[in-house]
């Protein structure tokens, strides 16, 4: 028993410092400031909030207009940057110029989706693929934690059933670990539930300081949610697209949230240890979720910032294809430009949505 005892707290020893080195790898970064209120907009809400920011932007100084029942006009087809520029082409992609089709195929744009990509780099927002695997080894190792107790019970038994002299039963000497272990997942898994890392909440906290007193549309649904835009007809519009592409972002409002990503570039943001590749979406079920809220993981399809791939579609659902769901394999994306797709691939990926 001595020897196998040994070998148990070895092994959660070295499990223990596993965890916890991957988790602080993972929220680490190089920091810095957050540079556009695009940056934060998708820290506080992800890419609905980075597309909600520049709808608003657009509608307020009259280069579109949105109209019941949530149909956009373009009237000055003037993109001052690359987010903006991204809804021009999609809108431009989709004639009939559905609201909730034009933000999700927003969202899912290069231009927007590598905003993601520079955040995790920086190490101001923990990339989605890594942050599913630091939660199932948390969830492995409290697992393991949990099952050591009923294998010790049984080892215990076992112990006492061939030794006649008295020794200290083998559960208790086996406590102390399972103890260690199931603390140390559960901290470390609520720790990687968060996707804006220590760095990136400082940086935001600082960028709300510097332009919080800013009073255009674009920065107050960046820095605050929908519920801050000052055009009630232009608010009620998005939150019904909000509704329409995500069940749950009616109850996200201006808060912000968790949230999560894309067709990732090929920077090594883009996926976790075993290569698997992450999307940046708006919400846990698809990329529509509410009001910028919540970062989840959608399907493993990329748009990268070299090639689109057929078939890469599933965030979000049919509905709306954005740029994430390239149609065919001789589409290409370029990212010198507007990190958007090339007009080769039928004006953008996201052709599909119309």
């Amino acid at each position: 028993m001595g020897l196998l005892l040994a070998l148990l707290y070895l092994a959660g020893a070295a499990a223990i410092v596993l965890l916890v080195t991957r988790v602080v790898r993972s929220r680490g970064g190089s920091g810095g400031p957050v540079h556009d209120r695009y940056e934060a907009a998708f820290l506080n809400g992800g890419p609905a909030r980075v597309a909600d920011s520049a709808l608003a932007a657009l509608q307020a100084d009259g280069r579109i207009a949105v109209g019941g029942p949530g149909i956009v006009a373009v009237v000055r087809p003037t993109a001052r940057d690359l987010v903006e520029r991204a809804v021009l082409q999609e809108h431009a992609a989709a004639p009939h110029g559905a609201l909730h089709h034009l933000r999700l195929a927003v969202m899912r744009h290069p231009a927007v989706q590598e905003i993601g990509d520079g955040l995790a780099e920086r190490g101001l927002l923990v990339d989605p693929a890594a942050r599913r695997t630091t939660v199932w080894w948390c969830a492995g190792t409290g697992i393991a934690a949990f099952l050591l107790f009923p294998v010790s019970i049984f080892l215990t038994i076992v112990d006492f059933a061939t030794n006649d002299g008295f020794s200290v039963p083998f559960v208790v000497k086996v406590l102390p670990l399972m103890l260690a272990l199931g603390i140390t997942a559960g901290v470390c898994g609520s720790v990687s539930a968060g996707r804006i890392t220590p760095a990136g909440r400082g940086a935001l906290t600082s960028y709300g300081r510097e332009r919080g007193h800013l009073a255009d549309a674009g920065t107050l649904v960046a820095l605050h949610g929908l519920r801050a835009l000052p055009d009630p007809v232009l608010r009620e519009q998005l939150l019904a697209a909000a509704r329409v592409n995500g069940p749950r972002g009616s109850r996200r409002g201006g808060r912000p949230g968790p949230f999560p990503h894309h067709h990732s570039s090929s920077s090594s943001s883009g996926t976790d240890g075993f290569g698997v590749v992450a999307v940046w979406c708006a919400d846990s079920g698809s990329c529509g979720g509410g009001d910028g809220g919540g970062r989840g993981a959608c399907s493993s399809g990329s748009c990268s910032s070299g090639s689109c791939s057929a078939g890469g579609s599933g965030c979000g659902g049919g509905s709306g294809g954005g740029a994430g769901s390239c149609g065919g394999g001789s589409s290409s994306c370029s990212s010198s430009s507007s990190s958007s797709c090339s007009s080769s691939s039928s004006s953008s990926c996201s052709s599909s949505s119309s």
